[in-house]
């Protein structure tokens, strides 16, 4: 098959266009042929070696973690899936190496899903990672539930896109922080309101909206805006965080819990998702279309902060 590899970490130029062995799917895996990869920041850092200590990598190596596509083969004991069906997945894998730049990959059945009937190939593959750390957050960790208020940040980002519709679909009262540009866009997402966190302080907008705090912050961005989220909960609140690990001393000073997630997949969940996506809740974001041989190109786009929406590169 054809695939995007790299040998040794680098830049754009250590990514080629390669053929390798076309994966061979084993008990309980399912082979998809992939017709649409989207791209996550994460992978470029993957690819210049800076979170090596998190994800041990292996060498050839192929980025990748959204996926969409048709099921090609199916392990032993695999249920449930036809030959052809379109499915979509959260393809990280425990070691780094076999990802989605390519025209196959194996994964565990249970990490795959139908995909959404009213989506593109495209549309699809932008929503798999983005979702389930949306989901994993706000349900699974936080209990989120009506009548409780929460502050997104980023509500224009990749993860924040699905957070802020997801939060209210739950019946939360949703805060979210955008640039002035993008206020219209969070609102159709459905946040009731929308905090330009280039012009004002979001600790002192939030506290004007929600005096005692809120019952939940989501940190997806990290550093000093982290930092400054502490102080947005009300105590007994929770800061969940899926950027830079959390203080638990100054969450105990606070007397507010924390939470670092770091997503799974999880195919139950992206059947719920794709419910919601045809339901009308959920929407992908903007779309630029690359070829797949242009993933190098594709990831130093996504690196310079200037995109807006999503990157998919296209496999034929």
């Amino acid at each position: 098959m054809k695939a995007m590899v790299i040998n040794a970490f680098g830049g754009a130029e250590a990514m080629s266009m390669t053929e390798v062995a076309t994966p061979v799917p084993g008990p309980g895996e399912v082979l998809i042929r992939i017709r649409a990869a989207s791209i996550n920041p994460v992978e470029w850092k993957i690819r210049e070696g800076g979170l090596a200590r998190l994800f041990p990598c292996k060498f050839p190596l192929i980025l990748g973690w959204d996926a969409a596509g048709t099921i090609a083969a199916l392990g032993d004991g695999v249920t449930g899936f036809a030959i052809g069906e379109r499915v979509w997945s959260f393809c990280r894998k425990t070691d780094i190496q076999w990802g989605t730049y390519a025209e196959y990959v194996a994964m565990p059945a249970g990490s795959v899903a139908p995909m959404p009937t009213n989506l593109s190939f495209a549309e699809a593959s932008t929503i798999p990672l983005a979702g389930l750390t949306a989901w994993q957050s706000l349900f699974d960790v936080a209990a989120l539930r009506p009548g409780q208020s929460v502050l997104i940040h980023a509500g224009a980002g990749g993860v924040g896109s699905m957070a802020v519709p997801l939060a209210k679909w739950a019946g939360a009262t949703v805060i979210a922080t955008a640039r002035t540009e993008n206020h219209d866009y969070v609102r159709s997402l459905g946040a009731d309101h929308v905090i330009d966190y280039a012009t004002a302080d979001f600790v002192a907008a939030t506290k004007a909206l929600c005096p005692e705090g809120v019952d939940m912050a989501f940190g997806t961005v990290g550093g000093e805006v982290l930092t400054r989220s502490y102080a947005v909960v009300k105590p007994g609140g929770l800061l969940v965080s899926i950027t830079d690990k959390t203080d638990k001393a100054e969450a105990e000073r606070r007397n507010i819990r924390v939470k670092y997630v770091f997503v799974q997949p999880n195919g139950q969940q992206l059947r719920r998702l794709a419910g919601l996506v045809e339901g009308g809740t959920l929407h992908p974001p903007e779309i630029v279309e690359m070829p797949l041989h242009q993933a190098a190109e594709a990831l130093e786009r996504s690196k310079s902060g200037h995109v807006r929406g999503k990157i998919v590169l296209i496999v034929d």
